[in-house]
């Protein structure tokens, strides 16, 4: 090899050399940061940041109201009074909202019926489903508070607060005696052996046969509130039986019973909460999901608000999504159009109900109508120009029945495809009843005399001075007897059942939700939401995340509301709400029994 040859060889090892330390370091330049970053990772997930902190938030919604059906209740301030279907809602809410871990429900004696406190534990059960914790915060409970508190995951009172659960009970005012020594003969007329409406005015105890319906009654009630408290408590029906047998709890003597899991005052358990949700920070969001009014923000929306309410009521905004159309029936049923007093006392007409079933019917939008009844019945006419609405509807129509809906209520909901019920309606009643306070002895007593000149043997039917003479009687019985056909014949199509067996059902007999899905009046157990997502189903937009409620009828104007209100009631609530209530319902009664037959429940019956 010559000498140049030897100096290429070795220019071109060295070069190779060169190239070689190059990539090297090229190579330990790149890796030097991925090895930090590592390092670093490691090092930040072995000590985590010092200023992290856990924030756990709980919704605080209180439930403290009689919580009427429908949009509100009636009354020149049911705006400041939450409907039912306002607090579902609200808890619905929470159940979806991602930024909530629970709920603490603050129950302050709610005036509910059993049918409600059944809505309550669905939605509470909606709540646990979704994950969420719910703490009940009591201070004192009755049965139904309780049944409301016991469907949470933990029931939370302070030492000084008192639980009774005491068992069920129906009382009954009979008015009799008073109406004799009055000199006031009730001359009234059942069809039906166990149609006891008119017993409160025509005797002075119950019928054997009004005692054993409601001892019936009842003891489902007591057996479905046992099995309710004893499935949440994780107690024996056996258990609960002797625990409502003792009736009256201390906090200590309900924490040692197992009833409630904590006592303890809000600031103590806000601090052992804390500490059991792993919470730096717990924040309680207080009325969580409530509406604020316009008319609290004051200034000029305030004003517009309240034009808007005297005028015309809330004009709600038109959508263009599809809509399940809620029709509520609350209330004693009237003919003619819906009514409301000053403060409250609400009645419901046929042609109000019939115009909110013809508006559903025909509006394109509206793919399936939802029957919400809570009524006790009353007039037979008017419960019967609704039904027939009902069975003419061609959209999907189910009824869902809450507290009550019985005889007339019962009536309105028969054409429906399908029947809801809750454990704690109270319904059936199947019957037919009509008379007249006759105020002659009366008049007589107090130095009122009368003469009659009269044409026709059954001219005095409306007097109100004397009882039935016996054509009368005759032409009342006959009248009532072919309501009662009409009644127990529609009842048996509607059901898909025989006439025979239907006749076995009625008789005014009434039952507990659990009694009439048992024996064929009433198709399923179920809350408002179980019977709209039947509806969804039956209009085949079960899977349409849009779907909107619509609620009719459409609420009135709070200038409609006082041209049709008194102007005592408030006062009269307030020292008396027992004589008020005897009061609307004599009014009531009044005006229902000028007509010939009545489908209503026994009026003065309250179970507690």
């Amino acid at each position: 090899m010559t000498r140049n040859s030897r100096i290429v060889v070795f220019g071109l090892f060295t070069l190779s050399l060169f190239t070689l330390s190059l990539a090297l370091a090229s190579f330990a330049l790149a890796a030097d940061p991925a090895i930090e970053a590592a390092k670093e990772a490691a090092k930040a997930a072995a000590e985590p940041a010092k200023d992290a902190t856990k924030k756990v938030t709980l919704a605080s919604i209180a439930v403290r109201h009689d919580y009427p059906e429908g949009t509100a209740g009636g009354g020149l301030f049911a705006a400041a009074r939450p409907s039912l279907r306002d607090l579902i809602e609200r808890l619905d809410k929470a159940a979806a909202d991602a930024k909530i871990s629970g709920v603490v429900l603050r129950l302050r004696e709610p005036q509910i019926g059993l049918g409600k406190a059944d809505e309550l534990r669905a939605a509470i059960g909606r709540l646990r489903k979704a994950g969420k914790k719910v703490y009940a915060d009591v201070h004192s409970a009755s049965v139904r508070d309780y049944l409301v508190a016991s469907a949470c995951d933990q029931v939370i009172m302070p030492e000084s607060g008192t639980l009774m659960i005491t068992g069920v009970e129906a009382q009954v005012m009979f008015l009799k005696g008073l109406l004799d020594k009055l000199g006031i003969q009730a001359d009234f007329i059942q069809i039906g052996d166990f149609k006891g409406a008119s017993e409160p005015l025509t005797r002075t105890s119950m019928s054997p046969e009004f005692r054993q319906q409601y001892e019936t009654v009842i003891g489902d009630y007591y057996e479905h509130i046992a099995a309710s408290i004893a499935a949440d408590r994780k107690l024996s029906p056996d258990e609960v039986k002797k625990l409502i047998d003792h009736g009256l709890f201390t906090p200590a003597e309900a924490l040692a019973a197992k009833l409630i899991d904590r006592v303890a005052y809000e600031d103590q358990w806000r601090d052992e909460l804390k500490k059991e949700l792993g919470a730096d920070d717990l924040a309680i969001t207080s009325d969580y999901g409530r509406k604020k009014d316009d008319l609290e923000q004051g200034g000029m929306a305030g004003m517009m608000k309240m034009m808007e309410m005297l005028m015309g009521g809330d004009k709600a905004k038109t959508s263009k999504n599809d809509k399940i159309a809620v029709v509520y029936i609350v209330g004693p049923i009237m003919t003619g159009d819906s009514a409301m007093s000053f403060l409250g006392g609400e009645s419901v007409g046929s042609d109000t109900i019939v115009r909110a079933l013809r508006e559903a019917e025909k509006d394109p939008k509206v793919k399936g109508i939802v029957l919400r009844v809570d009524s006790p019945g009353g007039s037979a006419l008017a419960s019967d120009l609704i039904w027939r609405e009902v069975v003419n509807t061609k959209k999907p129509l189910v009824a869902s029945m809450g507290d009550i809906a019985a005889s007339g209520g019962y009536y309105v909901s028969m054409g429906a495809k399908k029947i809801f019920v809750e454990p704690g309606t109270l319904t059936g009643s199947i019957g037919v009843v009509g008379g007249k306070l006759a105020l002659g002895g009366l008049f007589a007593k107090i130095g009122i005399t009368t003469e009659t000149i009269k044409r026709g043997a059954t001219a005095g039917t409306n007097s109100i001075v004397d009882p039935f003479t016996p054509a009368e009687r005759e032409a009342w019985v006959r009248a009532m007897t072919e309501t009662y056909r009409q009644f127990t014949t529609k009842a048996a199509a509607g059901r898909k059942m025989d006439v025979t067996k239907l006749e076995s059902l009625a008789q005014g007999r009434v039952f507990t939700g659990r009694m009439a899905v048992a024996n064929g009046l009433a198709d399923s157990l179920g809350t408002l939401d179980d019977a709209v997502a039947e509806v969804k189903m039956m209009a085949g937009v079960s899977g349409d995340p849009k779907i909107e409620i619509q609620v009719l009828p459409k609420p009135k104007s709070i200038f409609e509301q006082l041209l049709g209100g008194g102007t005592v009631e408030a006062e009269a609530r307030a020292i008396a709400p027992e004589l008020l209530e005897a009061a609307q319902t004599a009014a009531m009664l009044k005006k229902l029994f000028a007509e010939p037959a009545v489908t209503v429940m026994p009026y003065v019956v309250r179970i507690r």
